[in-house]
């Protein structure tokens, strides 16, 4: 247990960095689900449409630091490439 002030202020603090990341992964997950509901629905329009907007969050994430880079880009990729081959 925290003893001194400082310590328990940063208890306060990291509690509230917790939720704020948790909020922000959680709003991350919500756009990849719908780009991943647009593929197995095989829509392509919508799923075009469900990447280019989840592409800028999964990025904020990356500038919150949510998110590592290169995770963000793969997942982005990744996306990309299996919207694509469904337009195809």
């Amino acid at each position: 247990m925290a003893n001194s002030p400082s310590a328990r202020k940063r208890i306060r603090q990291i509690e509230r960095r917790t939720a704020v990341n948790k909020a922000r992964r959680s709003r991350i997950r919500t756009f990849l689900r719908k780009v991943e509901e647009a593929i197995a629905k095989g829509d392509a329009t919508v799923a075009a449409e469900a990447l280019k907007s989840a592409q800028p969050e999964i990025m904020r994430g990356v500038t919150k630091g949510v998110l590592h880079k290169n995770t963000a880009s793969r997942k982005v990729s990744r996306l990309a490439s299996r919207v694509k081959a469904l337009s195809a």
